[in-house]
């Protein structure tokens, strides 16, 4: 004679069970990323030319290796699967100075590359989206009688200025020389000089706006600038804040502040 099951309890067992293992899976590759992250005081078998006070290479790394030759600066994030390298293969003597230099507070997004294969210099506070590529090396054509890829490449230095913005699968090509505080648009293909202060975009980049003391932005910006949270601004007042309707924000803006204060 068949007996019953009890679907009910079977199937509450065994969702339960299920989310205990994706619990332990989800804490046990959380424990992975923290413990397989290379930072200045946990190198592991990396000997970096310089890392700084709290910079990390976030676990599972990208392709590294001449690492003598890369110098780091302190408080940069250096995300998933990103790969730097400096020379053109491991185990090179790439001589007394260092081949990639990353400046302070550098951001590098999950996926980008990049390969010094002569100097590569970002500048500090320089943020990078996910899949950027900079390299120093393009391939050579010259000979029409021999595969692309077994032809010696020409290098040239390429040097990003500080605060830059760069943005998601951007390239940036050898012989780059991008100024202090420009953007570089998504996807934009990068060669040449790019002034300070500039937006590039397109492929090949062009400069599509531009800041100088004389003009300002031209062309002007479409929106005004953001303007900054004030300091001593809790969390609770800014929830408050982001309730009020249209109608009593103007009424609160019209207010004299010694009166608001009080």
């Amino acid at each position: 004679m068949l007996q019953r099951r009890n679907t009910f309890s079977s199937w509450s067992f065994s969702s339960w069970s299920r989310r205990l293992a994706q619990r332990a899976v989800h804490a046990g590759w959380a424990w992975v990323q923290r413990t397989g992250s290379v930072t200045a005081e946990r190198p592991g078998a990396f000997r970096f030319a310089a890392m700084g006070t709290g910079t990390r290479l976030a676990f599972p790394l990208g392709t590294v290796f001449g690492e003598p030759w890369i110098h780091l600066g302190s408080h940069c994030i250096i995300g998933e699967q990103v790969t730097l390298t400096a020379g053109m293969m491991p185990d090179l003597d790439l001589g007394p100075e260092p081949i990639l230099r990353l400046g302070d507070g550098v951001v590098l997004g999950r996926g980008s590359h990049v390969i010094a294969d002569t100097t590569v210099t970002i500048g500090s506070d320089c943020y990078f989206g996910p899949y950027v590529y900079v390299t120093s090396t393009n391939h050579s054509y010259d000979d029409p009688h021999q595969p692309i890829g077994k032809q010696w490449p020409r290098t040239e230095p390429v040097e990003i200025g500080p605060g830059c913005w760069v943005g998601t699968g951007a390239v940036i090509l050898p012989g780059a020389r991008v100024g202090r505080n420009v953007v570089v648009a998504a996807g934009a293909v990068v060669r040449g000089t790019v002034p300070d202060h500039a937006v590039v975009a397109g492929a090949p980049a062009r400069v599509v706006r531009r800041w100088t003391p004389e003009d300002g932005w031209q062309p002007p910006l479409r929106t005004p600038a953001p303007v900054p949270i004030p300091e001593g601004v809790t969390p609770q007042q800014l929830v408050a804040l982001g309730e009020l309707d249209d109608a009593a924000v103007a009424r609160l803006a019209a207010l004299d502040p010694e009166t608001a204060e009080n």
